[in-house]
């Protein structure tokens, strides 16, 4: 009994896709990038676990001054925020834009992590695109997407024109 040639090809290309999918599906869901200070970063089904760097630290706390008020920025766990914290100290000049937030240009791209919110709160720290960094003051709706870096709680009011903002490690 020999192979039947005409079922050969048809049977070929079922599991050549079969195999594709298969492995889409597992580097969709399962990927390791190492940042440039060798923290490394596990996404697996967009969940972001940051470990401990190598030398054992957890993550740092930073603060923003504001008109002499120092605040915490509770911070997300990405590799954005650990790009950012090699950064630290920063102070920025910050423009209004639209009655609801401060940006400022870093001289620096971050990596990002893009979601789109569809709302953010008073206090949200994010960026925009992979070098704007966003403090929001008023709440409101967007369609915008953003990468998360944190969020300052008893955020003052901001207001308009410019305002100098610094970013540091807990001392």
């Amino acid at each position: 009994m020999g192979i039947n040639k005409k079922f050969v090809m048809p049977v070929l290309v079922f599991v050549v896709v079969i195999v594709s999918v298969v492995v889409t599906m597992v580097m969709m869901n399962r990927e390791r990038v190492v940042n440039q200070d060798n923290t490394d970063v596990s996404v697996n089904n967009n969940e972001i676990n940051l470990e401990e760097n190598e030398m054992g630290h957890e993550m740092k706390r930073v603060f923003v001054t504001i008109e002499g008020e120092k605040l915490e920025v509770e911070l997300a766990r990405n590799a954005t925020v650990s790009a950012l914290l090699k950064m630290l100290p920063l102070e920025l000049s910050m423009s209004d834009l639209n009655g609801n937030e401060k940006y400022a240009y870093l001289a620096e791209t971050l990596p990002v992590d893009v979601v789109r919110p569809g709302r953010v709160e008073a206090g949200d720290v994010m960026l925009f695109g992979d070098d704007c960094l966003v403090i929001f003051y008023e709440s409101f709706e967007t369609e915008y997407s953003y990468t998360r870096i944190g969020h300052i709680d008893g955020l003052p009011e901001l207001g308009g024109g410019e305002v100098v903002v610094g970013f540091d490690l807990e001392n």
